[in-house]
């Protein structure tokens, strides 16, 4: 673990509103973003919505976008690329929040997800998702869970029910989808970080999916998860 994250006061919000690595409240791109959806005169709460649906809706969930180097891993690269899986685009929302005075961090836990695609089904081989990123946002006085990473247009497709988040109560994956199949659920919570964890990360998805080292194939052949995804997958 980084010298700076093992500092970290996890009982004091202020410490979680330094830039990081990859949690880079410092980039222009990010800094741009965060004032265009809000602005510091506003509410911790109100911002923390409007960027949790900023983050959500304007940049693709993309599972096949997975680029596991420093720079793909960041949350300024969901915003240079339009597009990103869970971990960067949890990153992202990290990020903008602390440029707007909101404490941050991000959080893993390992999820079942019992609707996916046939192509992402085989390229795993399994239907568990290790380290699945999500954020929490210090608002009122307390921490709270933000999952940006389905975007709506793509959760209708799915026949999945877009989570919403209005700042008061933790925003986590339904356990259904709008049919009533089991959709998503918590298997391990491996805590939260002031940034990114990459090393323990890898080291973990190495573990899990012995097909790993080959997943940048995918990304290459052009896979287009949303087009391939439905209630029937």
């Amino acid at each position: 673990m980084d010298a700076t994250m093992q500092t970290i006061n996890s009982n004091d919000p202020s410490s979680y509103l330094a830039p990081g690595r990859y949690v880079d409240s410092d980039h222009p791109a990010v800094i741009a973003f965060a004032r265009r959806v809000a602005n510091v005169s506003m509410a911790p709460r109100e911002i923390a919505v409007k960027l949790y649906y900023a983050v959500r809706d304007e940049f693709l969930y993309d599972p096949y976008h997975f680029d596991t180097t420093v720079q793909g891993l960041k949350g300024s690269h969901v915003i240079e690329t339009g597009r990103g899986f869970c971990v960067p685009k949890a990153a992202l929302l990290a990020a903008a929040a602390r440029v707007l005075g909101v404490p941050a961090r991000v959080g893993y836990a390992d999820v079942r997800n019992h609707l996916t695609s046939k192509r992402l089904y085989d390229m795993m081989g399994t239907d568990l998702f290790v380290f699945h990123g999500y954020t929490e946002m210090w608002v009122d006085g307390q921490w709270l869970k933000a999952t940006p990473s389905f975007n709506r247009s793509l959760c209708e497709k799915a026949g999945i029910r877009p989570l919403e988040f209005d700042g008061s109560v933790d925003s986590i994956f339904h356990e259904f989808d709008v049919s009533g199949r089991r959709h998503m659920e918590y298997v391990h919570d491996h805590g939260t970080y002031a940034d990114l964890p990459r090393k323990e990360m890898l080291a973990s998805w190495r573990e899990h999916y012995k097909t790993f080292a080959d997943w940048g194939q995918v990304a290459d052949n052009g896979a287009d998860f949303e087009q391939e995804v439905g209630p029937a997958s």
